[in-house]
């Protein structure tokens, strides 16, 4: 079966992310017109006559929807990205951010922001702990998996499921001694099942920069992450500095994964399914799928907060729900029928 060109698939998720960002923008509560939205933003730029448009509207669509979804869309393409390019570094299809425990250390420090009354006191404290608890897992594992300037992967993994074992048991730790106080319990608890309410630009400015320099130096290794597919012995002869291409890759999944964790709290299957999903359709080369694993990953992510936020409204189901029960069963479907192709033919 011939695969689709990469430059239609892009449309199509361009198309996709368009239609969740206009979803986001209009659903909710208090529904609002789609012409409403393009007028309020047309008239933010300057393009159109903000006259007639009533004042609660201009709040809801440019202070509190808006920032959310662009939130959820760094988000989104941040975690599919990150696991893109980690199954290529590792040549596992199954490869994500948990394998490294980059996203087991992000929440321990996101969590202990919260529990040390951080995050209420500091707006950047979540976001900066988060990074800096993926950071440091990250170089721990590299640290512990490399020895005379070689790092077998097989090391590199099991360092990474230690590493994220010992992290995750200090965050359920931080939790059980965080429920003697409800209201620090009950914050903990809700962000550890993910969700985007309260998002605003500040959290925009304190997570875009970092999310896109990390996403475009993973987007600059794209030819070594293709080399590295073949082995690194063919990385290696090509001449891909193996070693140096997987710390910058490294680096900056863990910068990926933080920026999501510390706005978007726990949020799983995004960086498993998407990739695998797009690598089945668009094939190996590692530009084509980087990019579209971006756009797609952030479309998922802001339609899922859509979701969550209208299916039972006025309550908000948790974004994290959302996700496993999207992604969970698609992904078990995966499975079975790669199981049935290799043995049946």
């Amino acid at each position: 079966m011939s695969r689709p060109a990469p430059l239609l698939t892009g449309v199509a998720a361009g198309a996709a992310l368009t239609a969740a960002l206009g979803a986001s923008l209009t659903l909710g509560a208090a529904e609002i017109a789609p012409a409403q939205v393009w007028r309020v933003i047309a008239a933010q730029l300057g393009w159109a006559s903000g006259e007639g448009i009533p004042p609660w509207v201009t709040t809801v669509v440019l202070d509190v929807r808006l920032p959310r979804a662009v939130v959820g869309a760094l988000a989104g393409g941040g975690l599919a990205l990150c696991g893109c390019a980690l199954q290529g570094m590792f040549r596992n299809p199954l490869a994500d951010a948990g394998v490294l425990g980059l996203a087991s250390g992000a929440s321990l420090g996101a969590v202990c922001a919260l529990y040390w009354g951080l995050a209420a006191r500091v707006v950047w404290a979540l976001p900066a702990l988060a990074f800096a608890g993926a950071l440091v897992t990250a170089w721990t594992v590299y640290r512990i998996a490399s020895h005379r300037g070689v790092t077998p992967v097989a090391t590199l993994l099991l360092a990474g499921i230690a590493l994220g074992a010992i992290a995750q048991a200090l965050t359920s730790f931080v939790l059980f001694l965080s429920l003697e106080e409800y209201e620090v319990g009950r914050q903990i608890v809700l962000w550890t099942l993910g969700g985007l309410e309260g998002r605003t630009w500040g959290h925009v400015a304190l997570v875009g920069p970092p999310t896109l320099l990390a996403a475009a130096i993973v987007l600059a290794h794209a030819r070594n992450l293709d080399a590295l597919l073949l082995g690194e012995s063919h990385a290696a002869s090509v001449g891909v500095d193996v070693p140096r291409a997987r710390r910058h890759l490294i680096v900056a999944t863990a910068l990926l994964v933080g920026g999501a964790v510390a706005v978007s709290g726990v949020i799983g299957f995004v960086g498993l399914v998407i990739p695998h999903l797009l690598r089945l359709v668009l094939g190996p080369r590692h530009r084509p799928l980087l990019v579209t694993s971006w756009w797609v990953g952030a479309a998922f992510l802001v339609a899922a907060d859509v979701a969550a936020r209208t299916l039972i409204a006025p309550k908000e189901l948790r974004l994290g729900v959302i996700t496993a029960a999207l992604g969970g069963p698609f992904f078990l479907g995966l499975l079975v029928r790669h199981r049935r192709e290799a043995w049946f033919g």
